[in-house]
């Protein structure tokens, strides 16, 4: 049932500027520990589900940064799960919105990009989970130089999805500054870093959002930024899918960060990526600024991510993790099923600067059919659990952090209660909620991480 047929739950007298805030949002209670075979000894179970309440999308967005949203079209605040982060304090994680409420709508047989809430700023959230309801505890909008939103919005006409408005009727203004965040981590100096999809690029913000430094791939020519764009990634990734760069960010315990492309790159075309399972690992120095390693990974057959799905195209990376070492977690996933790997990064696996970085190696590393079989050292991988086979988990999780040695807390995208088609808002403009709430979960495995 939509919320706005029976009322909503209201955050009150935020604080500008991202500091505490005042009133803490009126949450929702979620069912308790999931029952069925999760539950049995010796299997991956759910130990905790909380659950994220309505709060109004404008009130939020306005608190943060005045005038930004003149009509939120009653959609509530969401999702904050495209990735999770932990600060540091027990049941208390660092989250990012993606770039704000959007969907598509086919339009003379084209389908096309919408932004129901133009004015949305991406934010990064801090959150406590406490017993079943997840309470916000700070925000902090993402901010240029000059501490104006950088919106949700497309960044250049003919490589990012024209922006429309919520009906895909009135074309919107591209914006060079626009961040499609996901994934997040906090370095030791407070500072975050995030991915976005866009560039695709690394995002280096202040600890009140402010953006440092975008580092994008060598010749995308971005201009027009309120804040330092370098070109310090591969220039192989201007081939990434459209609305499939960067999804998954970890920190390793020296302080390099790994980047994971979502999807295998459109190298040397389309339909070479859509057919892909090969998709790419970056590792990139802070200190050095720069990119010091890239790995090959190979995702599963979609069928065994998903025995509901047979399109491979559907594959993707939303989450990667550090736990110890060089060690990473993966999360491979569909929208409705997925599953978590453990890999090492191994430096005799480093394909940087060779010849899979040249978009004009044929066949490209995307089309091998096995890339082992070819001499391309892909990175081994252990699977952890399938989360398909866990009792209460929800679709579409983007979000993984390591609570314990044999606990993760999952976080679902809910995309601000959307869906794609006509049928998203109604004859008056408003949302139809799809009812799909913003949720942690807590999993606990059977064997330590």
């Amino acid at each position: 049932m939509s919320p706005h047929a029976t009322g909503r739950r209201r955050a009150h007298r935020f604080v500008a500027g991202g500091a505490p805030l005042a009133v803490v949002a009126t949450l929702l209670a979620a069912a308790g520990p999931a029952a069925g075979s999760g539950d049995a000894a010796g299997e991956a179970h759910v130990v905790r589900a909380a659950t994220l309440g309505d709060i109004s999308l404008g009130e939020f967005s306005n608190a943060l940064l005045p005038g930004t949203v003149a009509d939120d079209r009653g959609v509530d605040l969401g999702g904050i799960g495209s990735d999770i982060y932990p600060t540091g304090r027990k049941g208390e994680f660092w989250t990012v919105t993606d770039r704000g409420p959007n969907g598509q709508i086919k339009v003379d047989g084209t389908k096309r990009r919408t932004f129901p809430v133009p004015g949305f700023d991406p934010a990064i959230v801090k959150i406590r989970v406490s017993g079943g309801t997840v309470r916000m505890l700070d925000a902090i909008p993402v901010t240029t130089r000059s501490g104006k939103p950088v919106t949700g919005l497309s960044n250049q006409e003919g490589r990012d999805e024209a922006p429309y408005s919520y009906n895909a009727r009135t074309p919107l203004t591209y914006n060079p500054n626009g961040l499609d965040t996901e994934g997040i981590v906090r370095a030791t100096d407070g500072s975050f870093w995030l991915v976005d999809e866009y560039g695709p690029s690394l995002v280096h913000v202040s600890a009140r959002g402010k953006v440092l430094t975008r580092y994008v791939p060598e010749g995308l020519g971005l201009t027009g930024t309120d804040y330092p764009v370098v070109e310090a990634l591969p220039s192989v990734l201007l081939h990434r899918k459209i609305n499939r760069g960067f999804e998954g960010l970890a920190q390793l315990p020296g302080g390099d960060l790994v980047m994971a492309v979502q999807s295998p790159l459109s190298l040397p075309d389309t339909d070479a990526g859509e057919a892909s399972r090969t998709t790419r690992l970056l590792r990139f120095s802070p200190k050095r600024k720069a990119v010091t390693a890239e790995y090959a990974y190979r995702f599963d057959p979609v069928d065994v991510v998903d025995p509901s799905e047979d399109d491979t195209s559907e594959l993707k990376i939303s989450s990667v993790v550090a736990v110890g070492g060089n060690r990473l977690l993966v999360e491979e996933r569909t929208d409705k099923a997925a599953r978590i790997q453990m890999v090492r990064l191994d430096p005799a696996s480093n394909i940087l600067r060779g010849p899979w970085d040249d978009d004009m190696t044929s066949p490209s590393l995307e089309q091998l059919d096995d890339p082992a079989v070819s001499g391309v050292p892909v990175l081994a991988k252990k699977l952890v659990v399938d989360l398909g086979t866990v009792a209460g988990v929800p679709g579409k999780i983007e979000g993984i952090a390591r609570v314990d040695h044999d606990t993760l807390a999952l976080i679902n995208d809910n995309d601000f209660g959307m869906t794609d088609g006509e049928g998203a808002f109604d004859a008056q403009g408003r949302l139809v909620d799809s009812g799909v709430e913003t949720s942690v979960i807590y999993v606990r495995l059977p064997r330590g991480i």
